[in-house]
């Protein structure tokens, strides 16, 4: 130990530490910032069983793992008011991988938004982009801070970012909605990736207070921006759940599929046992006539590893099937025909989900994987009123703007401009076919009544049913190589392997071209 003439003196006993009054006021101050709000305000919370911006942190990412920063910002007079400023940032680790969290803190000020905190949210996109980290919004917040942000002073003093709200798709972002979302907190939430909602929060533009203030219209929260609305109607969130721990463990999830950052590949997981191991049956999961519905999930789960699919957006455009999995450990995207509903007809809220699931794959090296029993596109008046030729042209666009590997399956049917839209006529690398499948123009019974104007049982119907027939098998497609492999069903996940190991990027380390990482956020 040095002594006192090299600087080390020691303080006699019961003297004070050195800095001993800048230490005590640093702990004070420390204390206040990241105190949060209330008591009472904490234990309402407690008791209705939601999690406070803190604790969620600590249940989302690994333990301890987690630095704060701007924990001593504040708004106003007086720091104890608000305590960091009612929105809490910083670094962490979800399963050893680097992110970066905003965590709204309801407790102070309704985690209202102020130029402050803005320069807190700007700081953890700025370094989430250049680092290459995934960005965690964990959302609830009443919209922007009241009288900060009225008048001109106010408003001029906003919005100083004007890349605030552009978003190039650099690294993931997944978003919580854990309580009301108002203003920015919905905006950043509908610019995610990834959304989960719990039930009992709510998003929308404003609350239904000043709805009613602003038009006279009485409306409740719930049909404002319940989760309802979002999973069924709008299709703003992917993910529905009970809990705020149930939220946190779903954005754990989701960010387990995707790279930390655009320019890396997807981390490869361990391969569960029992993987594939009930391909060998999976044709019984078929029926044979092709007028019976049944459900593709059950064929998606038996051809992907063992429990590694989650599914984006179940309740909204149920037509199709839009889901993450694994294959092989290898992170994929699944988008697949489901004739449980309207027979798999592709109507305009599919469309919709499935042109954002694949600018999400192919902003983050996902391969797709189409597998595909479809009539055709939904028709009608209501199709048309939702501009169902727009919805077809953007899935379609998209499509062939995608870069990574697109692999097909055409299980069943497919007929029609869908043909195109599901990776047919080489809009995806390799198109595989079972022996039932049934590729054409229309169903060959309608071909039938409309070429031929005849009816079933009509002289003449049987024939020329049958020539329809032999024409739109699958191996009249394979005979001109329209379809490069008809394959036994069980096959086809060993086949997929075999194929990704093919066509993976190796020339950019498994990063593609990211032609849609400016594609909006929604369409």
């Amino acid at each position: 130990m040095a002594g006192p003439e090299a600087g080390g003196a020691v303080p006699a006993s019961g003297a004070k530490p050195p800095f001993g009054g800048v230490l005590d006021d640093f702990a004070r101050r420390q204390a206040l910032a990241t105190g949060l709000g209330s008591a009472a305000a904490l234990a309402r919370r407690a008791e209705a069983g939601w999690l406070d911006a803190r604790a969620r942190i600590d249940a989302l990412c690994d333990t301890g793992s987690f630095t704060e920063f701007g924990a001593f910002a504040y708004s106003g007079d007086d720091p104890a008011h608000t305590p960091a400023d009612g929105k809490i940032t910083g670094y962490g680790m979800i399963d050893r991988r680097p992110v970066t969290v905003v965590s709204n803190d309801f407790t102070v000020k309704g985690a209202s938004s102020t130029i402050v905190n803005g320069r807190k949210i700007a700081q953890a996109k700025r370094v989430a982009t250049e680092r290459g980290m995934p960005l965690v919004l964990l959302g609830e917040s009443s919209g922007a801070r009241i009288p900060e942000g009225m008048g001109a002073a106010g408003m001029g003093a906003s919005g100083s970012d004007p890349h605030q709200y552009l978003r190039g798709r650099e690294t993931p972002w997944a978003a919580a909605v854990l309580g009301q979302c108002y203003g920015s907190s919905s905006w950043y939430t509908v610019l995610s990736d990834f959304r989960v909602m719990r039930k009992g929060a709510q998003m929308s533009v404003s609350s239904a207070r000043l709805v009613q203030q602003a038009t006279g219209a009485v409306v409740d929260a719930e049909s404002l921006g319940g989760w309802k609305l979002h999973a069924e109607v709008t299709g703003l969130v992917d993910q529905v759940v009970e809990s705020d721990e149930a939220a946190l463990e779903a954005i754990r999830r989701f960010l387990s599929y995707l790279p930390g950052h655009a320019g890396e590949a997807p981390p490869k997981a361990a391969v569960p046992a029992g993987s594939g191991s009930e391909m060998a049956n999976v044709l019984s999961l078929l029926p044979e006539s092709r007028t019976r519905v049944y459900d593709m999930k059950k064929i998606v789960r038996a051809l992907v590893d063992l429990d590694s699919l989650f599914e984006l957006k179940p309740s909204f455009g149920k037509t199709a099937i839009t889901a993450l999995a694994r294959l092989d450990g290898r992170s994929v995207g699944i988008i697949a025909s489901n004739p449980l509903h309207k027979g798999g007809a592709l109507d305009v809220a599919a469309c919709r989900k499935i042109t954002s699931f694949l600018v999400l794959c192919d902003s983050f090296n996902i391969p797709i994987i189409n597998l595909v029993d479809v009539p055709g596109f939904q028709i009608g008046l209501d199709a048309e009123l939702q501009g169902a030729p727009a919805r077809i042209m953007n899935y379609m666009m998209a499509l062939q703007a995608v870069t990574v590997p697109k692999l097909t399956v055409i299980l069943r049917k497919v007929y029609g401009q869908a043909y195109l839209n599901v990776g047919g006529g080489r809009n995806s690398d390799e198109m595989i076919l079972w022996p039932t499948a049934e590729i054409g123009f229309m169903a060959p019974g309608a071909a039938v009544a409309v070429v031929y104007g005849l009816a079933p049982g009509d002289p003449g119907f049987e024939a020329k049913l049958a020539e329809l027939e032999r024409e739109t098998n699958p191996w009249t497609m394979a005979g001109n190589f329209a379809a490069q492999h008809v394959i036994h069903p069980a096959q086809t996940r060993e086949l997929l392997i075999r194929l990704l190991d093919a066509h993976q990027l190796r020339r950019s380390g498994g990063v593609g071209e990211h032609r849609l990482a400016n594609w909006p956020s929604y369409l």
